[in-house]
């Protein structure tokens, strides 16, 4: 019953979640990666994760 209440809306709560982790990563994350003795190895792997998440989502669907 309740399921069918939330299911129209599950959408945008799900886009609000999605955008909620990405201020998080951009405001917090990335700052303190790019800090320190040991950035451009943060920089990097995070550059080829990225790459690589994106390069699966397109060749997969």
């Amino acid at each position: 019953a309740a399921a069918s209440l939330v299911l129209p809306i599950l959408p945008y709560l799900l886009a609000f979640a999605a955008g909620a982790m990405i201020y998080v990563v951009v405001e917090e994350l990335i700052p303190e990666m790019s800090a320190g003795e040991h950035s451009n190895i943060g920089v990097i792997t995070f550059a080829v994760g990225f790459t690589l998440m994106m390069t699966l989502d397109v060749a997969l669907g």
